[in-house]
């Protein structure tokens, strides 16, 4: 009798073991979720990627192409194509630099750690060590900036430091909407203006 109570007694013990795991594990799955989010692959990967953007100066014939002007140039050493989805985009994981000129041919460029079109709203996401440098020598460095490209209009609620050699003077703020050559801006919220030293020879 003593033998068959210790058995039954394992084998109670067995199964309550054995139910405590299975109901840690199920409150594990409800509280993480992972395993419901779908995952998403790329249609299509290519390297040493390049956008050329070009605009039309007049309405144009089918094979017409000399009245073209180039106004933008994006390189990237990857680019992921996830076109094939509901809401399209595109990433840009190793960075990206867009080369990109005005009426006269100035260039000017912006540079970042990774970056993402979004198709449907021809929107590109700046992020990681972004920087503006104007052909006039302006500069605009910030962690994040978003660039609508159909109003041609940057704009971050991030903190930036924006450089103008025109009036010798460096701004940090917070917050800013502007063109894309820096010729016009509007800062949010600003913490100073320091005046950059100029360079003497002795």
């Amino acid at each position: 009798m003593k033998q068959s109570f210790q058995i039954n007694f394992k084998s109670i013990a067995m199964v309550v073991i054995m139910a405590i795991l299975f109901f840690s594990c199920d409150d594990n799955y409800k509280r993480s979720g992972q395993e419901k989010v779908p995952l998403v692959y790329p249609m299509g990967i290519t390297e040493d990627f390049t956008l050329t953007y070009t605009e039309a100066k007049e309405e144009l014939g089918s094979e017409d192409s000399t009245g073209t002007r180039v106004i933008a140039v994006l390189t990237s050493p990857i680019n992921n194509d996830y076109e094939n989805l509901k809401f399209p985009y595109r990433t840009f994981p190793k960075g990206l630099l867009i080369d990109f000129y005005n009426e006269s041919g100035d260039k000017s460029i912006i540079k970042a750690d990774y970056g993402i079109i979004y198709s449907a709203t021809n929107v590109i996401d700046l992020q990681g060590n972004v920087v503006i440098e104007s052909h006039d020598g302006k500069k605009l460095e910030a962690p994040q900036l978003f660039w609508d490209q159909d109003s041609d209009w940057i704009f971050t609620q991030e903190k930036f430091k924006f450089t103008n050699p025109e009036d010798g003077t460096v701004m940090d703020g917070e917050g800013m909407d502007f063109n894309k050559d820096l010729s016009f801006f509007n800062a949010h919220k600003t913490f100073g203006l320091m005046t950059i030293k100029e360079e003497t020879n002795d």
